[in-house]
């Protein structure tokens, strides 16, 4: 099961990321369920084992391209988001002071936690491109104008699989022009 979860994730986030050209420095945030990837219901049954695998997945692609993930809490922690230091400094975030564990923001935000060389929380972000996995609603967390994209895989595991992109907010009337590579 852990082998066709990651072989899905490798999948997902190379076509997510094909179709939101997303540039080093842009951030991607995730949200992950491992309790709905294993076939609970959302917030039941943590899975750290899970958390480590999809993390680790979806990490290694992105550290490559440079481009930061930031990895949603749970519910139990407003949501906040896990992320390199260096990348809320860059943005200017404030941190907040809280450890994510699998009962309190979750297996996948430990996983990042754990893994990130200097980890902080933020309690916002506006990231460039996000997923979804096993409806724990990222959307907050993205830029204004997010673009949902179908991919090829719409699940990890039991899980739903909803991804999105984002652009900038289109301005002005009927005689503006749009540059058509931000779209």
């Amino acid at each position: 099961m852990i082998e066709e979860i990651k072989r899905d994730m490798e999948k997902a986030v190379r076509e997510l990321l094909g179709e939101a050209k997303l540039n080093s420095g842009d951030i991607l945030v995730a949200g992950c369920s491992t309790s709905e990837v294993a076939g609970h219901n959302i917030g039941t049954a943590s899975s750290e084992k899970l958390g480590s695998a999809i993390f680790d997945t979806v990490y290694s692609i992105l550290k490559q391209k440079g481009i930061y993930l930031a990895a949603q809490c749970c519910e139990h922690l407003n949501r906040a988001i896990i992320i390199p230091r260096e990348a809320a400094a860059a943005r200017g975030l404030e941190t907040v002071n809280v450890v994510p564990h699998p009962k309190a923001g979750g297996s996948f935000a430990t996983a990042a936690y754990n893994a990130f060389e200097n980890p902080v929380a933020v309690e916002a972000i506006k990231a460039d491109a996000g997923m979804d996995i096993g409806n724990t609603l990222i959307g907050m967390h993205l830029k204004s104008v997010a673009i949902p994209l179908r991919l090829s895989v719409s699940s990890i595991g039991k899980a739903c699989l909803v991804c999105a992109k984002t652009r900038p907010k289109y301005i002005g009337g009927s005689r503006a022009c749009y540059d058509e590579r931000m779209t």
